[in-house]
């Protein structure tokens, strides 16, 4: 083999550390992700790189390599390849792409090429170049530390051949250790997102892979493994997330020969990318976070996202949306009174959804047609958006953009406009197809027709839909040609541009509730809808899992109608209204049926979060469970650790009849804190208070470290069921 320059490479930064090696493979190896040891020299590098060279033993290839970041099979490597892909003929199958050049990024600074050797670094980005001319393709890596400590990892290959290059799978692996043998991650259905599975990881693979052009209701979500029994508080865990908005895979791989990775990439349809001569193809970027328990993983990753320039920040408008209020079934003078009551109780966002446009009076006509229907509304919507304006509230606007009827104006003139693998249309779903939105023109139609909209109207927030899957994505102007990854990048396009042309406008990510929550969809929008059943219960359990990636501020939590529209239960006014209080609170219930008192309590709730929301929003979270799981712990700690606001939710009734203790986590140990019930209308149903909440509710004074080590006696409710428990600060002279 020929000689390959050796660079080593040590990034820093939040806390965390990755080591990278290229030796002589060339490909680029991680020595190490996760916590940060501190400063490392050339000889300690040096060192890392000897300790974990692999041995020669018996029946393995003559020269030990490692396989890196794109593992390949020419280097010995038995599992899944990073890189897959041929020429016509079936050559070129097993490129060997080696280092050649490693730049560093900095934020404001020209890119500079790092000559061979050893470099401690913060956390800018790095490049890897690669490239064999054998094969015709050069590739380049990109590693970055990002806010909170999150590894960000993008590939790309470019063509340098002289024929086409036919390009079927590019995955990125990182090591794990082998000690980190529990895998969970996340399925699912409509109306039931985000439900955890863990089992054992054993040898082979553990695969995901979503087909659907959204992450869909089964995603994954976020892929961890960790050491057995990790818990949100304690034991060490990393985690991988691929962010496409579209078709993804993921995976735990297992090796016999001792190797174990976490990798992930984009599914790629077949024949999806042909890259002809020159053409480039960049994957997506895949996020990495480790945390000694999930809490501390989830708030690495909360980190990044409000870092993000389109991050949405604390300060979220109280929403109204009228789907569960009227449906279809558009009435000014309802609308109206329904803005007056939402109004009263201080709803500062009202939004209208489905049933404005052009023949749009159940799910079968008009999605496509984005005008607003003037048999319905024949004065537009102006009569409503300025009577909500008058009131003091935001006016929002609900669209599917992606998605197209059958039984539409814009359907029936352009049915070569409707994404197609073949000459026969895709199945129905919902009585609608999807958009071709690869075609240039149906991009311009649909955009210039919101466009107009929002220049009419003072739309101030989109809720934008997306409610089928989009299998058989093929484009009909390209003979059926598969362009998933295309149609996600125009969907992107047009929401950044909205946003560009619209200042201040926001734009909600709803996908048939929350089948489309991932980190790219973060880069354009400001709020998701976790999903389309609200009801309390149920939300408990997604909303817990889905903060595991998203901030509370970006997901939607609304207090739902006294019977769920979609499970049938009933459920208190004070639980429902809890459970909202811990996302972007709203309302999704026809407030012109509710009774003074509901509406008397609900304008309490509604107060409460206004003046909480900065730290209900932008505090650190903390999860635990409380005896056997009957008990659920959510908190916020503030930054600085003066306030925090806990709910404790009964789950379901337990063997025990008292559970254990109720420790409040993420408290100044040295810090001394007044910790005391918050009950706003009507106490939790069942609930009996411990001696320390006092006849007065005045609650007791403790250390941090007692609250979080001895802790409390918790209350008894009824199942289902949620209390609040705030916490402030004290001094010694506030003790009272």
């Amino acid at each position: 083999m020929e000689q390959q320059p050796r660079w080593r490479v040590h990034l820093r930064g939040d806390d965390t550390a990755l080591l990278i090696d290229v030796g002589a493979s060339g490909m680029p190896t991680v020595l190490h992700w996760g916590q940060d040891w501190g400063q490392m020299t050339g000889q300690d590098m040096r060192c890392a790189s000897v300790a974990t060279q692999r041995m020669d033993v018996d029946n393995v290839p003559d020269i030990p390599l490692e396989a890196g970041l794109m593992p390949a099979a020419w280097t010995g490597w038995s599992g899944r390849p990073g890189l897959t892909g041929y020429r016509r003929g079936g050559v070129n199958w097993s490129p060997r792409l080696r280092t050649v050049a490693v730049v560093s990024e900095r934020p404001g600074q020209e890119p500079g090429r790092l000559a061979p050797g050893e470099y401690s670094l913060g956390s800018e980005k790095l490049v890897f170049e690669l490239t064999d001319p054998a094969s015709g393709l050069d590739a380049a890596i990109q590693l970055a530390i990002e806010s909170g400590g999150v590894i960000s990892a993008q590939a790309s290959v470019t063509n340098t051949g002289t024929d086409d290059y036919h390009l079927e799978e590019m995955t990125l692996a990182f090591p794990v250790p082998l000690e980190a043998t529990e895998i969970l991650d996340f399925t699912g259905h409509w109306g039931k997102e985000r439900v955890p599975q863990r089992h054992q990881l054993t040898m082979g693979c553990h695969l995901r892979e979503h087909r659907r052009g959204r992450p869909g209701f089964d995603a994954s979500t976020l892929l961890l493994c960790g050491y057995p029994g990790f818990t949100f508080r304690r034991g060490e865990v990393r985690g991988l997330h691929v962010g496409t908005g579209s078709n993804s895979r993921c995976y735990v791989e297992r090796l016999p020969e001792g190797q174990q990775v976490l990798a992930g990439g984009e599914l790629l349809l077949p024949g999806e990318i042909t890259l002809q001569p020159g053409e480039r193809y960049e994957g997506p970027v895949l996020y990495l976070v480790h945390g000694d328990g999930l809490d501390e993983a989830a708030n690495r990753m909360h980190r990044w996202v409000r870092a993000q320039p389109a991050a949405p920040g604390a300060d979220r408008p109280v929403t109204l949306n009228v789907w569960e209020a009227v449906g279809f079934d558009h009435h000014l003078d309802k609308l109206l009174a329904l803005a007056d009551a939402a109004a009263g109780i201080g709803v500062e966002r009202f939004v209208l959804d489905d049933g404005w446009f052009l023949g749009r009076r159940d799910d079968t006509a008009g999605l496509g047609d984005w005008e607003v229907d003037p048999e319905v509304w024949p004065d537009g919507l102006h009569p409503l958006a300025d009577h909500v304006r008058g009131l003091g509230m935001e006016f929002g606007l609900w669209f599917e953009p992606e998605m197209i009827n059958a039984d539409s104006q814009l359907a029936r003139r352009h049915p070569e406009w409707i994404l197609a693998a073949g000459p026969q249309w895709p199945l129905p779903w919902r009585n609608q197809q999807v958009l071709d939105l690869t075609i240039a023109d149906a991009w311009e139609h649909v955009w210039s027709r919101i466009d107009a909209l929002l220049r009419e109207y003072p739309i101030a927030y989109i809720k934008w839909d997306c409610n089928r899957d989009t299998f058989d994505a093929g484009s009909q102007l390209r003979g059926g040609r598969a362009v998933a990854k295309e149609q996600m990048c125009a969907v992107a396009r047009m929401m950044d541009r909205l946003r560009a042309d619209h200042p201040g406008l926001e734009i909600e990510s709803c996908s048939s509730g929350g089948a489309r929550i991932d980190l790219e969809m973060v880069r354009h929008a400001q709020r998701f809808w976790v999903s389309d059943c609200i009801d309390p219960h149920e939300r408990q359990a997604m909303f817990r899992w889905t903060t595991q990636l998203v901030p509370a501020e970006y997901l939607g939590t609304h207090v739902a109608s006294g019977r769920s529209h979609t499970t049938g239960r009933r459920h208190d006014l004070a639980f429902r209204a809890t459970t909202a209080l811990w996302g972007h609170m709203g309302v999704e219930w026809d407030l012109t049926s509710a009774s003074p008192g509901e509406l008397a309590a609900l304008r309490e709730w509604v107060a409460y979060f206004k003046a909480n929301r900065d730290l209900l929003l932008n505090g650190r979270m903390v999860r635990d469970v409380v005896g056997d799981d009957s008990l659920w712990l959510h908190g916020v700690v503030s930054q600085d650790q003066r306030r925090a606001c806990y709910e404790l939710y009964t789950h379901q009734h337990g063997p025990f009849g008292l559970q254990g203790r109720l420790r409040l986590p993420g408290l100044a140990p040295q810090n001394r804190y007044r910790v005391q019930p918050r009950l706003l209308g009507d106490p939790p149903a069942g609930l009996i208070p411990p001696p320390w909440f006092g006849d007065d509710l005045s609650g007791i004074v403790a250390t941090g470290a007692i609250l979080a080590n001895v802790g409390l006696t918790p209350p008894d409710m009824f199942p289902e069921q949620a209390l609040i428990l705030e916490v402030q600060q004290v001094l010694d002279d506030q003790e009272g």
